[in-house]
């Protein structure tokens, strides 16, 4: 790619006003990585990380080679966080998408539309579903997607899981909660490969929206849940009864 064609990628490192020493080297600091970080996602996004160099980057931020060592250890160090960077921005833009919705089902269905639309996007769709994968390693790829995203998945099988009667235990509401995370990443993986990426998050969105719709026609049945799914009360009948019930097979 040209100088002149990499150097439009982002704007030039701003000029830092005039501010005392040590403040004034730390908002040059500041500007400098994020320089790097807008261009490194660009060029990541455009031509793929193996097909992108340090010295393209650098020329793209127009600052020098050093610059980037003094805020990375290298080019893998710089695709994390160029990959950090969009999936906050993602995260925002779901936690715009489900903010002050009081229905579960409403939020529910503005989370997984935001999510459809984010991996549909050019830099969401090659940084963190493509590659991701391959130039973070599998490990450490699901630790950064799970701290910018799980939290909100966590708040929408909340939501939904409590809307009628169930109390659930906070490790099974965190496991109906790592497999909605888990399903959630598989359909990005659909979107992403897909040759026509709008009809792939359409289906997906049927998809998974038929399955939430099975969970709240259960709500709204006043459906029971299976036992071991269930907070159960020491005191209830119902546990007093399971241990009756297992005091006499001991016996």
């Amino acid at each position: 790619m040209a100088k002149s064609s990499v150097s439009k990628l982002v704007p030039k490192v701003p000029k830092v006003p005039s501010v005392p020493g040590a403040s004034r080297r730390a908002a040059y600091s500041a500007s400098t990585k994020r320089a790097l970080v807008e261009v490194a996602e660009g060029l990541f996004t455009d031509e793929g990380y193996a097909s992108t160099s340090l010295d393209t980057i650098v020329a793209g931020a127009q600052v020098t080679k050093g610059a980037l060592y003094h805020h990375f250890a290298g080019k893998q160090a710089l695709f994390e966080a160029v990959f950090e960077s969009v999936e906050a921005r993602a995260a925002r833009t779901i936690q715009k998408a489900i903010k002050n919705k009081r229905d579960p089902w409403l939020k529910a269905q503005a989370g997984l539309g935001a999510f459809l639309s984010i991996v549909q996007e050019p830099p969401y769709r090659r940084i963190v579903i493509q590659e991701g994968p391959a130039v973070l390693g599998y490990e450490r790829f699901r630790e950064q997607e799970e701290r910018s995203t799980y939290a909100l998945v966590v708040e929408i099988v909340r939501s939904v899981l409590s809307a009628g009667t169930w109390h659930l235990e906070e490790e099974m509401l965190h496991t109906f909660a790592r497999i909605f995370f888990g399903t959630l990443s598989s359909a990005g993986e659909v979107v992403a490969d897909a040759d026509d990426a709008e009809l792939a998050a359409e289906r997906v969105e049927t998809a998974i929206g038929f399955l939430i719709s099975g969970v709240q026609a259960l709500v709204e049945s006043g459906a029971e849940l299976p036992a071991l799914l269930t907070v159960m009360d020491k005191g209830s009948p119902f546990t007093r009864a399971l241990r009756r019930e297992d005091q006499s097979e001991s016996d």
